[in-house]
């Protein structure tokens, strides 16, 4: 498991781990790390987990994680990074810095993994991919593109090694209440019509009779979603 520190991936390697399956927690900190680790052992009691720290975003930290890892039955893919930016104020290094980081991380991963994987006729591939691939969020493109690619490159997987015992399939999340998620509810803030939120916030309060004005309490409500929108 990548990019499971917290958040969709750290429920995840739960799922497993409670399923019997030994993991590999990776994240980019050492201390994120032993600390997901450490929960887990504490949610899941007996489980067998361990964890690697590496930076998956460079071709370097993938090699520097693969020296230290054994092979894998199942490999998820799910590390990735979002922010709210205006396209015009996206530049050039942002582009490359979220297709190498929610991209390439899973190409590199997955092209090691894949050949044992065939060799042994059997292994899962999965990439966690977004809602956001197919319903582009205007106020965070260069993510969306990414989320798109991940749906390329899992499709075109699973076609090659249809029979093969190997599946590859792509995951595609809606809006999920997470630590980063909550971080990105509070930036969206900044940007455009957004502006506007708060009245949307104080709205809902009334009808709901609570004082809430949190992001994600708003956002997984459908009609008021639409609002913030």
């Amino acid at each position: 498991m990548f990019g499971v520190a917290s958040g969709i991936g750290f429920a995840i390697v739960r799922g497993l781990a409670s399923a019997g399956a030994a993991v590999l927690i990776n994240g980019r900190s050492r201390d994120k790390v032993k600390a997901a680790q450490h929960r887990l052992e504490k949610e899941v009691p007996g489980c067998s987990a361990d964890g690697v720290a590496a930076d998956l975003a460079s071709a370097a930290g993938v090699a520097d994680f693969l020296r230290h890892a054994g092979e894998a039955d199942i490999l998820v893919n799910n590390l990735g990074i979002f922010e709210p930016k205006p396209f015009e104020a996206i530049t050039d290094a942002d582009w490359h810095r979220f297709f190498d980081t929610n991209v390439m991380s899973g190409v590199r991963l997955s092209r090691h993994y894949l050949p044992t994987m065939l060799a042994r006729g059997w292994g899962r591939l999965v990439f966690i991919s977004s809602e956001s691939a197919l319903n582009i969020p205007v106020e965070m493109i260069h993510y969306g593109m990414t989320k798109t690619a991940q749906l390329a490159i899992a499709r075109g997987l699973a076609e090659s090694v249809a029979g093969t015992g190997v599946t590859v399939n792509a995951v595609v999340p809606g809006p999920t209440r997470s630590e980063g998620v909550a971080d990105f509810f509070g930036d969206i803030l900044f940007f455009g019509k957004r502006f506007a939120c708060g009245f949307v916030f104080d709205e809902f309060d009334s009808k709901q009779k609570s004082k809430s004005t949190n992001f994600a309490d708003v956002w997984v409500n459908d009609e008021w979603r639409e609002r913030l929108v």
